[in-house]
């Protein structure tokens, strides 16, 4: 193996789920916020959509995806965001947003040449510095503090860093902090990565789920004009349409990015079976289902906000996403174990690298009715 790759820690969610087993086989009661995994059921309509495309013979799918799938996310972007991108040259599917996120460093990063550093921010998701290590780069993970409201600012980094970058990470709403951003940074974001010849890459998987009145999270496209020059978004069905096993997602932006991300992947092989795009394509031309589960998700945030502070609890407001990011009232690993024996799981903010540690995330997945039954068993602080 490569030596950065051997030095990888555990996967924390893989971690979670081992705990999560052991507590299950004891005969405990599960409250699992852990693993961000909605157990609202997907969909009537797209899971007929999957039934419906199901072929009579099975072949190889285009890695291209199918035109449906393609007008689909354009169509979408459109809506959401005043986005008219060409579905043609400017979106490709992916297998959900993961398997893209960590194979773009591979795509785009060359370890060879002066430009081999990868940008991301920590606490965050660990596939932006695995996907990293896997290509051969170099991972330049910058810590994001509640100051400075866990946002990234390129413009604050060394200029001999920013001179060796090739890729930049933005997340936001954020995982796992759930902080949120307005366009204005994403301009700023935008301008420093074309300035230094950087491909900009927002993982915009938490777009549609904002919280009641608050202000909706605008996408980097917004600010990046037609083309999206140096700009990758990344999108999925996972949380906004309840298919996190379809593993069904896209990416969009820079027609001449796409064109060679899409060359490259076909050695990969990673064309998502028909019948999931026929679900995927369901699922982006319809809005009305992401509004009736980001609903719920909103009501879940309020419990669990409500019920953290009752309990002594400080949390990081948010206004958008799936978490809910906690200060521990004691070393977040001790205090995730306490969590446990009432058989609560919650994710340290260690999971997440560093900046995380007093922290600890909680995904919105239980039901309300077992959010509320999750509070009343926590332990006290």
């Amino acid at each position: 193996m490569l030596p950065s790759v051997r030095a990888l820690k555990p996967y924390p969610m893989a971690q979670l789920q081992a705990r999560k087993a052991a507590l299950a086989k004891a005969g405990t009661r599960i409250f699992d916020f852990g693993t961000g995994d909605p157990v609202e059921p997907t969909p009537p309509f797209i899971l007929e959509a999957l039934k419906n495309a199901v072929p009579a013979i099975s072949q190889y799918p285009s890695v291209a995806g199918t035109p449906e799938l393609r007008r689909a996310a354009a169509g979408y972007l459109a809506r959401r965001f005043a986005a008219p991108l060409d579905p043609a040259t400017q979106i490709l599917p992916a297998a959900g947003s993961k398997e893209a996120i960590f194979h773009l460093p591979l795509a785009f990063l060359d370890p060879t040449s002066g430009k081999d550093t990868v940008v991301f921010g920590t606490p965050g998701y660990p596939v932006y510095e695995s996907g990293t290590l896997f290509a051969g780069g170099l991972a330049h993970p910058v810590v994001l503090t509640r100051d400075k409201g866990f946002r990234l600012e390129l413009e604050t980094l060394p200029a001999e860093v920013l001179a060796r970058t090739a890729i930049a990470w933005l997340n936001y709403p954020h995982n796992p902090t759930g902080a949120c951003v307005d366009r204005s940074y994403l301009a700023t974001q935008l301008a420093v990565a074309r300035q230094h010849g950087i491909l900009l890459a927002s993982d915009e998987c938490y777009q549609d789920l904002w919280f009641g009145d608050s202000p909706k999270p605008p996408s980097a496209l917004e600010v990046a004009g037609p083309d999206a020059s140096g700009l990758l978004v990344f999108h999925s069905c996972s949380k906004r349409s309840g298919m996190t096993g379809y593993r069904s997602g896209f990416i969009a932006g820079d027609k001449t990015l796409i064109a060679a991300y899409r060359s490259w992947r076909v050695h990969f092989g990673v064309g998502s079976p028909a019948m999931i795009e026929a679900a995927g394509a369901a699922a982006w031309a319809d809005d009305q289902h992401a509004h009736d589960r980001r609903t719920i998700f909103a009501a879940k945030y309020q419990v669990l906000a409500a019920g953290m502070t009752r309990l002594g609890l400080s949390i990081l407001p948010s206004q958008a996403g799936l978490y809910l990011w906690a200060q521990a009232p004691e070393d977040a690993d001790a205090y995730a174990a306490r969590c446990l024996d009432r058989g609560i799981v919650i994710s340290p903010g260690g999971f997440f690298g560093a900046g995380g540690a007093g922290w600890f995330r909680l995904a919105l997945v239980p039901t309300v009715a077992e959010c509320h039954e999750a509070l009343a068993a926590w332990p006290t602080c």
